[in-house]
């Protein structure tokens, strides 16, 4: 090969024998982008704007975040979880403070619906911050041991608090979360909230069997009769809300093929009152109102504005099932002294219905 030739080889990268692989790995590196800290342009965080000043990038939706420790001032702080330090020692305490959300929940909230657009998500997708974000997400979410939940549930059969011996003060209570899911009535999915709304509400969450046997001991007519008896009398203004949480869609899937079943169970004045969720259900929402542990029956009396009045979880122990019942009694005393006789909820107040209107309870 002459001299011109050979420079016209190594030019044109026409190369032979192990320089050739050479020159491939030296142009994949030149072109990779995750050996080299990138240079700020116009489209990642941070780049100056005109006007010198840093232009933040938007974000249309932000990634998730998983829950690594409890909070420090959470009245719940020393339960077990699915996630940080491993317990070995516990001993359910009566909840202190009000649970729940710190905002009024409304409809269309947690309903796991991404609504972005595909501009949207191309714009997230190549959001760098974000991927870190998410990346973070998933190794908490794979770092925590499957079988937390089932080993803690050899804590006095899971149960994570005792009931409050009376009812959270209202202008204290904090808020039960908008939940999003299908109802035995119908196969469109609908909102917890305006079904919440104008009552007392009795709400018990589960998923799976264990579950379910555990607010049986709060809620059925066998082991509470007495509260079914006011719910009765109440005339509609008192119900119970029963929601059954998997977030497996196979098993979804299972419990959607046999909901025949759950509906002869339930009655078919309640199957509105019965939702399937799936999804929705963050972190920041077990740790408020205190889902600890996926394998565990928790118990709701929520009143009419939303908030979260009186809590239990697991089985019913000593005189919760009382409790239950009494507190359904003053949440109805209150409903009638405010004049509610089927709330409207507008944004996140609740108004008198107007005479001759229909009430919420006489909507199907």
């Amino acid at each position: 090969m002459t001299t011109t030739a050979a420079m016209l080889a190594a030019r044109t990268g026409l190369r032979t024998g192990a320089r050739t692989s050479t020159c491939l790995v030296c142009q994949w590196r030149t072109f990779s982008t995750t050996g080299y800290q990138r240079l700020p342009t116009d489209h990642t965080p941070g780049a100056a704007a005109p006007d010198g000043k840093p232009k933040p990038r938007q974000t249309f939706a932000p990634a998730p975040v998983a829950a690594t420790e409890p909070a420090p001032d959470s009245p719940l702080a020393h339960a077990p979880r699915s996630y940080g330090k491993k317990i070995k020692d516990f001993t359910p305490t009566p909840l202190s403070r009000p649970i729940g959300m710190n905002t009024p929940p409304a409809a269309g909230q947690n309903t796991g619906i991404d609504h972005r657009t595909f501009k949207q998500r191309r714009d997230d997708f190549v959001d760098y911050e974000r991927h870190l974000a998410k990346r973070e997400y998933l190794k908490n979410k794979v770092s925590r041991p499957y079988f937390r939940d089932w080993v803690n549930l050899s804590f006095h059969k899971g149960k994570t608090f005792l009931a409050p011996p009376r009812l959270f003060k209202a202008d204290l209570s904090l808020y039960f979360p908008n939940l999003f899911g299908r109802t035995l009535a119908s196969r469109q999915k609908a909102d917890t909230t305006p079904l919440l709304a104008g009552h007392a509400s009795v709400v018990t969450v589960f998923s799976g069997m264990w579950a379910e046997n555990q607010i049986k001991t709060f809620v059925s007519p066998e082991q509470n009769p007495a509260l079914h008896r006011v719910l009765k009398e109440s005339g509609g203004r008192a119900q119970l809300v029963q929601i059954n949480v998997e977030e497996d869609w196979m098993k979804m899937m299972l419990i959607k093929l046999f909901s025949w079943s759950l509906r002869n169970k339930v009655g078919k004045e309640n199957w509105h009152r019965y939702f399937l969720v799936r999804k929705g259900i963050t972190d920041e929402i077990r740790e408020s109102v205190g889902l600890l542990n996926s394998k565990v029956g928790y118990t709701y009396l929520v009143d009419h504005r939303c908030r979260i009045r009186w809590a239990g979880s697991g089985s019913a122990e000593g005189d919760e099932r009382e409790g239950l019942v009494k507190g359904v009694r003053r949440l109805l005393e209150e409903i009638k002294a405010e004049g509610v006789t089927g709330g409207v909820a507008e944004g996140h107040v609740l108004k008198p219905l107007a005479a001759g209107k229909p009430t919420t309870g006489d909507k199907k």
